[in-house]
């Protein structure tokens, strides 16, 4: 069985958490399990990454050629990865996918979540997930607990360049998340990410059973 499975969300929702819980669930069903992310998955995508979220003063990057970039990455990430995966059976778990663009850049950015997601639909080639779980946590404790965390890009305490945006910034992200959800309620699953870690794992794993038993 095939799935193309995403976890979305906001800084600090968990993301990375759940996938690793999430995996080991698929992997005591039988299933062969890539676990990855975006940007990400790729030398390139990598590289990509590490561009787009240090915060150097000395690299200013506009919106567009934010959205492009992260756009490469997923390019090289869905032909490195992702398909290949897909196309040899394997459950792939991502971390961000088209729904992260859409918002982050279409509202957060304002480059429009309709011109937005026209070019992320060309890039991936109409490819969508099977199921995305959004991870709903309010804006204020996610960046607190962004600064609990150890990260590549920021020390400890610090944020890296996409959390350093102002509160109203990831306000509009959750609520274009949201309306998203609302869109296509029956690929993407709400979850209350501001309970304990293991009421998200219990919800996350109550809708990937039933997306994998059903």
């Amino acid at each position: 069985m095939t799935l193309f499975i995403t976890i979305e969300g906001g800084e600090g929702a968990g993301k990375t958490t759940l996938i690793e819980k999430l995996a080991a669930v698929l992997t005591s069903f039988g299933y062969a399990v890539v676990k990855t992310r975006e940007p990400g998955g790729s030398r390139l995508s990598t590289h990509i990454r590490e561009w787009l979220l240090n915060r150097n003063a000395d690299l200013p990057i506009g919106y567009k050629a934010e959205l492009l970039l992260f756009l490469a990455a997923r390019a090289q990430h869905l032909e490195e990865l992702i398909r290949p995966a897909l196309e040899k059976g394997k459950v792939v778990l991502c971390d961000r996918f088209n729904d992260s663009t859409i918002v982050y850049q279409g509202i957060g950015r304002g480059l429009g979540m309709d011109y937005v997601k026209q070019i992320c639909e060309c890039v991936s080639e109409n490819l969508n997930p099977d199921l995305t779980l959004f991870l709903d946590v309010d804006p204020q404790i996610g960046l607190m607990r962004t600064r609990k965390a150890s990260k590549e890009n920021a020390g400890r305490g610090e944020v890296d360049r996409i959390e350093a945006e102002r509160l109203d910034f990831h306000k509009r992200v959750r609520q274009g998340f949201l309306s998203l959800a609302r869109q296509s309620p029956e690929r993407i699953r709400v979850i209350d990410a501001n309970q304990a870690e293991d009421a998200v794992f219990r919800q996350a794993k109550q809708w990937l059973e039933e997306k994998v038993i059903h």
